[in-house]
């Protein structure tokens, strides 16, 4: 029998790239050759599940008769939690066909999931497919349910896909960190500078307390954080400030300084301009004024600066639902714009902004940045369109501007874009390092290790709607039945601020989108249909009378 060189082509075939795919499957190895390494996990990811210690199991309902893009979208799910089982035995999975295990939607909306309805066109009728694509992290007694699709609008189906792949990784292995941690972070929510109601933070909190310990934090004499409050602001790894409207006063300052200084972050919502939509609504005309809350120099030593004037942004802005005329003695309504309730879009790769519906900011003011300051790092999160005016106060705001949304009124002039929300990160300097009140605080700190601070120039911004007496959930308006981006906003800059782990960078993830060509697929339909039916057949027998012709040629 002759030999098969091995240099030959057939050779290498055989002796080389045949044996290492047999050792490959073997294996379980898989070789990631995609071009952003979609497929390979971050090493922060393989730190966290190498951190568990205890079973976690993940019940994913992406079973049964569903349209390809969700078969795309199990079969992605399914090779990720593969791959965190081959790092860490202990996190176990499966999938459910919440339809063949005859699961009530009741049950499942109940454990906090959402249908998605998609139509279904067979035999020329059309019906509907009601999907639930979440998957339930379990720990001990404890589960949480993570959507595994991005809820996003104005983005189409491929689009909410891609992004919802690109969210895959964060998704699963940050909520798995979340719960099967032993002892959860706590965020202190301030409560003493005349701060948002309990019914109007509501909202809030619960997305708080998905992931975190959250409570309040009041002075123990009922006036002003003194240093008797120091022990419990240390046991907070986050604090939340959300619209003040009581200065704080010099001692509160250095204590919240010092709270910095020892690794604190916190979560400041401000409101530099006192301006309210319910009294705009039923006074017709309100004149907003300055809210000074003695934090100037405070913000200022870490390079930035809240100005007491409001954004008017003619570009991007959320819409105003109001009774424009009667029918019958019933009020027709009709939506409007309304420049004041700027929306914010994210423009920029950053992790706390991407894949997130527009967040609605009401009444804000805006942000300088001072030129920085030295170790720190500021991130710019929210900014106005270019078509921006500022109005200065006090001065008139009047509901019949709607009328004449992108003309100058009194006091107005245009503007350049105006920064809503900003991050900052790095080593932060202390405001009294060489101040006489440094003397007051025992055991004193001038500079603090690598921190974070996001601040909003909104104090709104994470109030959700009362509606007779009931809340809603935060980022809804009942009224234009929008869904704004409030809550994951904020639920991001929760998970910024606290993320030791270093996930948050996994948001940032892109994924190429390589779609083919629908009107050719639709053209060349047939074709392809046809060429995949008999190629098969004509190889078939090709083997099959090459075959013949050497068996004849040997034997015959």
């Amino acid at each position: 029998m002759k030999k098969i060189p091995f240099k030959s082509p057939f050779g290498i075939l055989l002796f080389v790239i045949l044996p290492l795919v047999i050792i490959l499957a073997i294996s379980g190895i898989r070789l990631d050759l995609t071009k952003e390494k979609r497929y390979t996990l971050s090493d922060n990811t393989i730190k966290v599940l190498e951190s568990i210690k205890k079973p976690v199991t993940v019940d994913v309902y992406l079973e049964g008769d569903f349209p390809a893009s969700f078969k795309q979208l199990q079969s992605e799910t399914k090779f990720m939690l593969e791959e965190f089982r081959k790092i860490n035995p202990k996190i176990d999975f499966k999938f459910i066909d919440p339809i063949k295990s005859k699961i009530p939607q009741d049950t499942l909306m109940a454990m906090g999931m959402q249908p998605s309805v998609l139509p279904d066109v067979k035999d020329g009728k059309v019906s509907q497919i009601y999907l639930f694509p979440y998957a339930v992290v379990k720990y001990r007694e404890r589960g949480i349910s993570v959507p595994l699709v991005v809820q996003q609008n104005g983005i189409d189906a491929d689009q909410q896909l891609t992004k919802s792949i690109e969210n895959l990784e964060y998704n699963l292995v940050s909520n798995i960190k979340n719960i099967a941690v032993d002892k959860r972070k706590k965020i202190g929510i301030l409560v003493n500078q005349d701060e948002l109601s309990p019914e109007e933070f509501q909202g809030f909190m619960h997305l708080a307390t998905e992931n975190y310990d959250a409570g309040p934090i009041i002075p123990k004499n009922q006036t002003e954080l003194t240093l008797a409050d120091v022990p419990i602001l240390k046991q907070m790894n986050a604090l939340v400030i959300a619209k003040p409207r009581k200065a704080f006063t010099d001692g509160e300052k250095v204590i919240l300084d010092q709270y910095i200084m020892n690794g604190g972050k916190t979560l400041w919502m401000i409101d530099a301009v006192n301006a309210e939509m319910d009294t705009l609504t039923r006074s017709k005309k309100v004149m907003p004024f300055p809210v000074d809350i003695n934090m100037t120099d405070f913000f200022f030593n870490y390079g930035i600066r809240i100005n007491p004037a409001l954004v008017k942004d003619v570009k991007k802005f959320a819409l105003l639902r109001l009774v424009t005329g009667e029918v019958g003695g019933n009020p027709q309504y009709t939506s409007l714009p309304w420049p004041y309730f700027p929306l914010g879009i994210a423009e920029k790769n950053d992790p706390i902004t991407k894949n997130i519906n527009p967040v609605k900011f009401e009444f804000p003011t805006s942000i300088d940045t001072l030129g920085g300051r030295k170790n720190i790092k500021t991130k710019v999160l929210f900014e106005s369109s270019e078509r921006t005016l500022l109005k200065q106060v006090p001065n008139y705001v009047d509901l019949k501007e709607i009328a004449s949304v992108d003309s100058l009124g009194q006091m107005e002039k245009p503007s350049t874009p105006k920064i809503y929300a900003v991050a900052l990160e790095g080593k932060f300097n202390s405001a009294y390092a060489s101040r006489i009140e440094r003397k007051s605080y025992p055991g004193f700190k001038g500079t603090s290790s690598d921190n974070k601070m996001i601040v909003i120039a909104d104090g709104d911004v994470g109030r959700n709607k009362v509606i007779k007496g009931q809340p809603l959930p935060l980022g809804v308006d009942m009224l234009t039945n929008e869904q704004f981006g409030n809550e994951q906003f904020l639920r991001n800059a929760l998970d910024y601020l606290l993320d030791d782990s270093n996930l948050m960078e996994l948001r940032n993830r892109n994924i190429e989108e390589r779609l083919l060509d629908r009107q050719r697929i639709t053209e060349e339909k047939n074709n392809w249909q046809w060429f995949n039916l008999l190629l098969p057949l004509v190889i078939i027998g090709a083997l099959g009378g090459l075959f013949f012709w050497l068996r004849k040629k040997k034997f015959g």
